[in-house]
């Protein structure tokens, strides 16, 4: 097995690609293709998954990163079986640095999510699994940790270009005070934070590194409280 290329930015094929994909999304035109998304996609994904993942662990030092598809790197496959778009395949490159003892999904990690002419990139959990969800709501109206949370939000709240996301219910859980200075949070099963930027120059380039590690650094208090959390028994 040949060791993964060194980074050197995506090249411009990789947005061509995609853009391709979006206007031939069937089966057919993706196994005549295939050559391309390999070369194109799927090379530089790989060695951008492992500098990525030893820059973040600046940041992060228990991120885990494994160039593999279903590891940091997402199927290119859709699920179609209970949606009305039976289009075959995601027409964008979704790349996740995760932490955490559990199944990647189940715990914080930071993303990546190249779909043109769109660069997001964000950092949280998604969806919070049953277990977690009571921990998570307990931990909201604890002092400390409650406390540390209204910080960390705050601060995000603050970051041009950046929101929080992952608010879902309409009403405060049963049990909990809907006066509570962070009954806003109980309304959530996610806790991410993200922005979305035109595709930048430095797509192309190593640059690429730094830029994302300049727009993930601000946001990691939310991961690290997120891994902590997880992390409790």
């Amino acid at each position: 097995m040949n060791p993964t290329m060194s980074f050197n930015g995506f090249p411009k094929q990789t947005v061509s690609f995609l853009n391709d994909l979006k206007k031939n999304n069937t089966k057919e035109w993706f196994n005549h293709h295939r050559q391309e998304y390999e070369d194109h996609l799927m090379a530089p994904a790989r060695a951008f998954v492992e500098a990525m993942g030893e820059r973040l662990k600046t940041i992060s030092p228990g991120i885990i990163s494994v160039p593999k598809v279903n590891k940091s790197l997402f199927r290119i496959n859709r699920d179609t079986r209970f949606s009305p778009d039976k289009s075959p395949y995601k027409t964008n490159l979704g790349i996740l640095f995760w932490e955490g003892k559990g199944p990647r999904m189940e715990c914080s990690g930071y993303y990546f999510h190249l779909e043109p002419p769109n660069l997001m990139l964000g950092l949280g959990l998604y969806m919070f699994s049953k277990d977690f969800m009571e921990r998570y709501r307990q931990a909201v109206v604890a002092p400390e940790s409650g406390s540390e949370l209204t910080s960390i939000v705050k601060g995000i709240e603050r970051i041009e270009g950046f929101s929080l996301g992952g608010k879902h219910y309409k009403r405060i859980p049963f049990g909990f005070d809907a006066d509570h200075p962070n009954a806003e949070l109980l309304l959530h099963n996610g806790l991410y934070a993200g922005g979305e930027t035109e595709i930048p120059k430095e797509l192309y380039s190593k640059d690429l590194l730094d830029f994302c590690i300049e727009k993930y650094r601000p946001l990691s208090a939310l991961h690290d409280w997120l891994v902590v959390l997880t992390e409790k028994t």
